[in-house]
């Protein structure tokens, strides 16, 4: 489905334009003239942008952009009629992805909601290791086995998340156990019987979520990761 935009304008003439610039190159759109009700829309639709005039009545755009930030990572390219450096600091400071000063051509506020959107997916995927079944979310520290639509998360330790969200970057791999040490427990003096022990609690935790076959050691060497589905 082509993204949505949620255009945050109280001029209705400019919010038109937007919109029909936005719409003609295939996004979605939707419209709000204040900043309570833009708040609103951001909750109930979760829109992937939110193109945000500073000026809008009842609450503000700054407001309204703080406000996303606490809700989370919507991208947000701020649109306003201030051509100050201050102005444009302020807006990346507080977490917007952009800048748009008005008056602006159209065709290049869209060309900029695709940029942001297009650098919005490539960090939201660097964020996301998928082998086979499991998925690991790198910013949540979070692991997932995802089978038939069904999502169990793994209850790991700290070390167990970096063991093996260390070998979902190159599955198929052979980690040594020494190699898995110095890139998982640094400055500690674990010996391989340690790793071993870890591994087979990971082994475990996996074959609980039914993906028992995706840890695999290998005799004299060290372990692998499969991307068993």
């Amino acid at each position: 489905m082509n993204a949505l935009v949620l255009v945050a304008e109280d001029e209705a003439e400019i919010a038109e334009i937007e919109v029909a610039y936005l719409e003609r190159e295939g996004f979605r759109c939707v419209h709000g003239a204040d900043g309570k009700t833009v708040l609103e829309l951001h909750r109930a639709l979760k829109p992937d942008l939110i193109l945000l005039d500073v000026g809008l009545p009842r609450v503000d755009g700054w407001e309204v952009l703080a406000e996303v930030r606490r809700r989370g990572q919507t991208p947000v390219i701020m649109v306003t009629a201030l051509d100050q450096d201050i102005d444009k600091l302020q807006a990346l400071r507080v977490g917007a992805d952009d800048y748009i000063v008005k008056p602006f051509n159209a065709v290049e506020v869209v060309a900029r909601v695709k940029a942001v959107l297009r650098r919005a997916t490539t960090n939201a995927q660097a964020s996301m290791v998928r082998v086979g079944a499991l998925q690991i979310d790198i910013e949540s520290h979070l692991a997932s086995i995802i089978s038939n639509d069904a999502v169990t998360h793994l209850n790991l330790t700290l070390t167990e998340y970096r063991l093996l969200a260390h070998m979902a970057n190159a599955p198929m791999r052979v980690f040594s156990r020494s190699e898995l040490v110095d890139a998982c427990l640094p400055g500690s003096d674990a010996l391989d019987r340690t790793v071993d022990s870890h591994m087979s609690k990971i082994r475990r935790k996996l074959a609980d979520a039914g993906a028992a076959d995706m840890l695999a050691g290998v005799r004299g060497v060290g372990y692998r990761l499969m991307p068993v589905p």
